[in-house]
């Protein structure tokens, strides 16, 4: 690809003698494409997106500006001169061209920027042809009369953003090499049919006879005598007629089927011209008056060649034929004249933020394009209702509307049913997730966050409401990352502040898009993963822990007809959904401990400051509000030895008072107080080492000689010494604590809390 050090373009029909130059700052980054800017209807003198370049006005009352303040940025000393930064910007690009003492662009001078991809322009029309076909899905699936009945109005006054944008989806899928090659194969292989041909011919150059010319022969006029041994005579003629009709069998290309893909061109034709018509009206040196004079230039091309003038108008258009739905280069003209209709209806403001004034926003399409991806997948893993979709598709006085822009709240909802479970699914475009939300509402307890996509699961029967409050609900997110190459750019990347900063700049994605991810996962309440969406080769996935979700990655998804990636992006979004079927996932079981953790605001009473033993080793799970202490009593010094000896302590069972309730914290105490009658506190800690009480009987406890037991059968507990030393020595006044029951009642049971206990510590 040839480039140029610095180019001058020739502004002399402003002034004469006025020169604009540019210089690259970067080897290999400008260019002149004089012919492959016309093939692709760009301008001229193309600059590459990221780079900086240098320009200069030889005249110095003259200087330049643009729409986006930061492209251009012109010298204080020598305004005539500056600083051209396209930055993430891609398209054509319109300089403004101001003379000094008048604010008004004398002239409009246009560079086209290129994106570093080098592949930009197919995708670009591919993601353009896609959302056009998917759009259009879209309204066939809207069974409402009103869709049906609905007609473009090009008379009434539209304004030319309204037409740029449905030139756009027209021109996606009738101005693609793929449909001019469809023309192409049709009339190089035409549809054929014999039919039968009369003429008038000399009798004596007949050579086949059809029932009609032997009738002919008998009857016709203008006869002529024949000789008398002409072996006519013998069968009773003696003259014949001198010329008749005959007929023969000849190929004609005046099929039903050729008539149609006449007509539907003739149709292509005319939209595009009344198109350009209305655009040269509103400004003939717009970028739509350029490219419609380009589309309808191709399309006369076609019809002028010289198979269609043997062809005539349809009477019929026969879109049931085997040869419009299966032969090549026919079906794809029918497949192209049913999204024509309504493709001509569609109006997509969000397009504006695409292809406005002829600038190419891949990286922004790109985002557009996938929401469909996403969509086509969901839709065929979950319940999404047709209704649903309706919302996408609204009439406005100017057209069909797309509501999906940049920015603007989408939410589609379905339903998955596993069988064993059934789940809520909503699907959001651009979603905000609100910032500064208080606990236990939903959104980002930091500032306001927007994924590109969010994909939110909760259990069927409960609001979504109900669902972030109780932690149930999962939010998945993906961002778009056009301009990601390799997905290792912002995987095994090590880069400083400032220089991640200006790659950013420049749209070269880095750090700052895992970051990304890593604030939607941390930032966003009740997220489970946060995924790059890229055009490229490797996926990537980080496990926060043992299971699919939590988690962070990328997955690469390409535009493309042949693989675009989406399988393998389905087959993620497929083992999330198995992974939520399981009930006893570690997530599930992390999500209700966040819910009883943090349903409740900790109250100051509830701190715990004092000495306690860490938790970690054999005392990790020593959380002392959740660690419980079983508060037992013994009547006599004898049996207080036999406890030391055997290390055992028993309680009653049974109905009656004193008898050992078994709920959950008699079941899971750790440690065992003892005291005995007059005691006012008690130092006498043990820790209990049993998995559980067991039953023994009176008997079973005869043999360990333990002091009289009164009582058939027992609850006994394995105990061994307290060896942390936060609690050797220590004495706790236990009369002070809730669950204690003074007088008759003092010898009974009962548990409590080790943060309950040591805040008694006398």
């Amino acid at each position: 690809m040839p480039t140029d050090s610095n180019i001058s373009i020739d502004l002399s029909e402003v002034e004469n003698g006025l020169v604009l130059e540019i210089l690259e700052k970067q080897d290999g980054t400008l260019f002149d494409e004089e012919q492959e800017s016309l093939e692709n209807n760009e301008a001229r003198y193309q600059l590459l997106e990221g780079c900086f370049y240098e320009y200069n006005l030889n005249i110095p009352e003259y200087s330049l500006e643009a729409g986006n303040a930061n492209i251009v940025q012109p010298s204080y000393i020598r305004p005539y001169s500056g600083i051209l930064a396209p930055n993430i910007y891609v398209g054509t690009l319109y300089l403004n061209l101001l003379k000094k003492g008048n604010d008004i662009p004398i002239k409009k001078i246009p560079l086209e920027v290129r994106s570093r991809k080098t592949g930009y322009r197919d995708d670009y029309r591919d993601m353009l042809e896609y959302i056009t076909e998917k759009c259009t899905d879209l309204l066939l699936q809207i069974n409402s009369p009103v869709f049906q009945n609905f007609e473009p109005n090009f008379e009434k006054d539209i304004s030319e953003n309204v037409l740029y944008q449905r030139f756009i989806f027209l021109k996606s899928i009738i101005g693609t090499s793929e449909f001019n090659e469809a023309v192409h194969r049709i009339v190089s292989f035409l549809n054929t049919k014999w039919e039968e041909e009369t003429e008038l011919k000399d009798v004596r150059n007949v050579r086949r006879f059809s029932r009609n010319s032997v009738t002919e022969l008998i009857k016709g006029k203008n006869r002529i005598k024949i000789p008398a041994f002409h072996p006519l005579v013998g069968y009773g003629l003696d003259s014949v007629p001198a010329k008749i009709l005959s007929s023969r069998k000849v190929d004609s290309v005046d099929t039903p089927e050729n008539r149609f893909i006449k007509y539907a061109l003739e149709t292509f034709l005319k939209f595009c011209v009344e198109i350009n018509a209305k655009a040269k009206k509103l400004n003939a040196q717009s970028q739509l008056t350029k490219e419609s004079d380009r589309l309808v230039s191709e399309l006369e091309n076609h019809l002028h060649h010289a198979v269609f003038s043997e062809i005539s108008a349809p009477h019929l258009l026969k879109l049931n034929s085997p040869v419009l739905q299966r032969k090549e280069g026919y079906r794809e003209v029918l497949r192209v004249w049913l999204m024509f209709d309504l493709a001509a209806k569609l109006i997509w403001k969000g397009g504006e933020d695409v292809y406005e004034g002829g600038k190419k926003d891949i990286a922004t399409l790109y985002e557009y394009w996938l929401f469909f991806k996403l969509l086509e997948i969901l839709q065929h893993l979950f319940e999404i209702e047709p209704k649903k979709l309706e919302k996408l598709i609204s009439i406005k006085d100017e057209g069909l509307n797309i509501k999906l822009k940049q920015g603007k709240f989408t939410a589609l909802k379905g339903v998955f049913n596993s069988g064993s479970r059934k789940f809520n699914i909503q699907f959001n475009y651009n979603r905000s997730f609100t910032g500064k939300a208080d606990y236990p509402k939903s959104g980002s307890w930091t500032t306001t966050l927007r994924p590109d996509y969010s994909l939110s699961v909760w259990p069927q029967g409960i609001k979504r409401k109900q669902a972030e409050k109780e932690e149930v609900i999962v939010h998945i997110h993906f961002d778009a990352k056009y301009k990601v190459d390799n997905i290792f750019q912002i995987t095994d990347q090590d880069e400083g502040l400032d220089e991640e900063k200006s790659a950013n700049r420049k749209g070269i994605y880095k750090n700052a898009d895992l970051l990304k991810m890593h604030a939607y996962k941390d930032a966003i309440r009740r997220t489970g993963g946060a995924y790059v969406l890229y055009p490229g080769t490797i996926p990537i996935e980080r496990k926060g822990f043992h299971e699919i979700i939590p988690g962070l990655g990328a997955f690469p998804v390409r535009p493309s007809k042949m693989d675009d990636g989406t399988k393998e992006l389905e087959t993620f979004i497929k083992q999330v959904i198995d992974h939520f079927i399981n009930r006893a996932s570690q997530r599930e079981k992390i999500a209700l401990k966040s819910y009883e953790v943090y349903k409740s605001v900790p109250r100051d009473d509830d701190r715990v400051n004092e000495f306690l033993p860490e938790p970690y080793g054999v005392n990790r799970s020593l959380i002392p509000d959740e660690t419980f202490v079983l508060v037992g009593f013994y009547k006599s010094p004898e049996q207080l030895k036999w406890i030391e000896k055997e290390r055992k302590y028993n309680f009653r069972t049974g109905t009656g008072n004193g008898s050992l309730v078994l709920d959950y914290q008699t079941v899971s105490s750790k440690y065992l107080l003892l005291h005995t009658e007059g005691d006012k506190d008690s130092s006498k800690l043990w820790k209990i080492v049993s998995k559980g009480p067991k039953v023994y009987s009176k008997n079973d406890l005869l043999k360990l000689k333990y002091p009289s037991p009164s009582h058939e059968f027992y609850l006994v507990i394995d105990l061994e010494p307290v060896t942390e030393r936060e609690l050797l020595g220590k004495t706790w006044n236990f009369k002070n604590l809730k669950n204690f029951k003074s007088r008759n009642a003092s010898p009974f049971p009962f548990t409590t809390s080790l943060s309950e206990l040591v805040k008694e510590k006398t």
